[in-house]
């Protein structure tokens, strides 16, 4: 399978290094660019599964980038920013963003949603063979029959529920943010007026409460997101 490409267009050089680095790790073919007239002109000369892009470069500004980008093209855009305002989230998104990720951002989670958009878009994955089952201290994972167990105990459990605790138990002891389990669980765009996702997470804790688990191993990390212990 050929390898994916993906543009950084990053000013911070150190930042631009360590994603290049972090990528190439994980096999893929990386270019760097860092300002905002250098990328865009990267981005239209040459084919990229995805662009990694931040919002305050010099020359020409990430959001300005990303509007005169999808003039032309539709290549998979993820914004990097310290911005972490809504209303920059918003006008990503309304410019054509398929992602945001305000700094400081946590690497895994970086790469979990790099694999979600190139996945969505192409045959490209960051885990290319996919688990079946999990096992952590009791608690079973069955992704083929969609079961799962505690201690023995069938825990019933919808489709989207199911989702959620998979994606919690296969990253174990990790803080997954509000955001991406949005994106990756509920497929929808996060808002902090949505209590969608705080209903499901606490409708799964209380299945497993029942079935014999501790609560705590289910926790809310406040103003991070959710953790499975």
């Amino acid at each position: 399978m050929a390898q994916a490409h993906i543009l950084i267009i990053e000013d911070d050089q150190v930042l631009n290094n360590q994603l290049a680095e972090l990528l190439s790790g994980k096999g893929f073919v990386t270019e760097q660019c860092h300002d905002g007239e250098q990328g865009l002109l990267t981005a239209l000369k040459r084919k990229f599964d995805l662009i990694l892009l931040d919002v305050l470069l010099p020359s020409l500004d990430g959001f300005s980038v990303l509007n005169q980008l999808r003039n032309v093209s539709q290549t998979p855009v993820m914004m990097l920013t310290a911005c972490g305002a809504e209303q920059e989230r918003i006008e990503g998104y309304s410019k054509g963003a398929d992602d945001y990720l305000p700094k400081p951002f946590n690497l895994m989670e970086l790469m979990l949603r790099i694999d979600v958009l190139l996945r969505r878009t192409s045959s490209y994955s960051i885990n290319q063979t996919q688990k079946n089952h999990i096992s952590a201290d009791g608690l079973y994972l069955d992704r083929v029959k969609q079961k799962i167990t505690f201690a023995n105990n069938e825990i019933v459990l919808t489709p989207l529920q199911f989702r959620l605790i998979w994606a919690l138990a296969d990253n174990q002891e990790q803080v997954l943010s509000k955001p991406l389990l949005y994106q990756t669980v509920l497929d929808k765009a996060f808002s902090r007026y949505d209590r969608t996702l705080d209903m499901h997470i606490s409708r799964v804790r209380k299945k497993l409460v029942d079935a014999g688990m501790s609560p705590d191993r289910l926790a809310t990390v406040h103003g991070k997101g959710y953790v499975f212990k």
